[in-house]
């Protein structure tokens, strides 16, 4: 299973409906809340320059970007092939 990482922030809903997506396929992932952590938000932005909203998911390093680009991806079949379910 690759490894699926998620910055997320206090009260976002776009954060929690990314969650739910994964959680709903049995994935696991690492979430990293950037609310009071500059250092964490400053993290996500040197890993995918030009970052500025939450949530943005990493697999295996790779960035997909937000809630909805991941959903799109879902809805056309290529998050499962992501990760390899």
């Amino acid at each position: 299973m690759p490894q699926v990482e998620i910055y997320t922030q206090w009260g976002c809903p776009y954060c929690v409906r990314a969650k739910a997506l994964f959680d709903s396929k049995g994935v696991e992932y690492v979430e990293y809340d950037v609310t009071m952590d500059s250092k964490k938000r400053a993290e996500m932005t040197e890993r995918k320059p030009g970052a500025r909203t939450v949530p943005q998911v990493f697999i295996d390093g790779v960035p997909y970007g937000g809630s909805d680009d991941i959903h799109a991806l879902d809805r056309a079949g290529k998050l499962d092939e992501a990760l390899g379910i």
